[in-house]
C-alpha cells in the first residue's frame, strides 16, 4: 500500500466508517505509521501518533461516560477496571479489524514484517488515531455516533461476561500458596515520552511467572498477571519451566 493508492481508496474507507470527512488530510494521516513517515519524509506532513494521543483521550471519555450511565451501582475501582479492558490494545485492535481497515495502514519495510503483539499495537494505535481524526473533523457527537453505531452490541456482549481482575487473582494465589504478594518490575521501555511502550515482569519469590507489554506500566502489569494466571491454569508444572 502506497500513499497515492491510499488516497485513491479514501471513498472505500469512508464507506466502511459510514462517515465522509470534511478534511481528508486528517483521515489520511490516521493511516500513516511512524515507520512509513520516516521512509517518506519528503512526501508527508506527519504520522498518526498525535492523532492516536488525542483519540486515546476521547475514547477513554466516551467509555467512561457510557459505564457511568449504564452501571450506576458500580464503584470507581470496578468502573476503572472495566474501562481498562475496553480500551486496551487487544480490544482496540479487534475493533479496528472488525471494520476491515487493517490492510490500509501505511507501514515501513521493517514493520510490514512485524507479527504478534507488535502488530496488535499498531492496529490499536490506528483505531485510536481514527477516533482522533473523527473528533477533529466532526466533534465528539460524530465520534459517539460512529463508535456506538458500530460497536455497541459488541460492547454490551463484552460487559455481560465476567471481567477477570488478573492482578487480584495472582495476588490471591501468591498469598494463599506462598504468603507473599507478587511484585512487578519494568524490564524495558522504549519510545518517546508521549508514546512509551513498557515490558513488565511479574515475580513470585524472585521467580518470573509472566511478562506483559503495554502503553502504560499498569496495562503491562495486567498483561503480565494474565500470562501468569494462564500458565497456572495449564498446570502447576508450568511454573517450573
Amino acid at each position: 500500500m502506497s500513499y497515492h493508492l491510499l488516497l485513491s481508496r479514501l471513498p472505500e474507507i469512508e464507506k466502511k466508517l459510514n462517515y465522509s470527512f470534511n478534511n481528508k488530510e486528517l483521515l489520511l494521516s490516521a493511516f500513516v505509521h511512524r515507520s512509513y513517515y520516516n521512509e517518506h519524509r519528503g512526501e508527508l506532513q506527519e504520522h498518526n501518533e498525535r492523532l492516536e494521543f488525542l483519540g486515546d483521550a476521547v475514547l477513554g471519555l466516551l467509555i467512561s461516560h457510557y459505564l457511568f450511565n449504564h452501571f450506576p451501582h458500580e464503584q470507581e475501582g470496578q468502573l476503572s477496571h472495566m474501562r481498562s479492558f475496553l480500551v486496551d490494545a487487544d480490544s482496540c485492535s479487534k475493533l479496528l479489524q472488525s471494520l476491515d481497515l487493517d490492510a490500509f495502514i501505511l507501514l515501513g519495510r521493517g514493520e510490514r514484517r512485524n507479527k504478534g503483539r507488535g502488530r496488535e499495537t499498531i492496529l490499536a494505535d490506528l483505531f485510536e488515531a481514527l477516533i482522533g481524526a473523527l473528533f477533529l473533523d466532526g466533534g465528539v457527537d460524530v465520534v459517539r455516533r460512529f463508535f456506538f453505531s458500530h460497536f455497541e452490541k459488541s460492547l454490551l456482549a463484552f460487559l455481560i461476561q465476567p471481567i477477570r481482575n488478573w492482578k487480584a487473582e495472582l495476588q490471591d494465589y501468591a498469598q494463599k500458596k506462598y504468603q507473599i504478594t507478587p511484585s512487578y518490575i519494568v524490564l524495558s521501555e522504549k519510545g518517546p515520552d508521549h508514546h512509551k511502550f513498557f515490558l513488565v515482569g511479574a515475580f513470585i519469590e524472585k521467580k518470573s511467572v509472566g511478562e506483559g507489554e503495554g502503553h502504560s506500566k499498569k496495562e503491562a502489569e495486567i498483561e503480565a498477571a494474565k500470562k501468569a494466571m494462564e500458565r497456572l491454569e495449564k498446570g502447576a508444572e508450568e511454573w517450573e519451566k
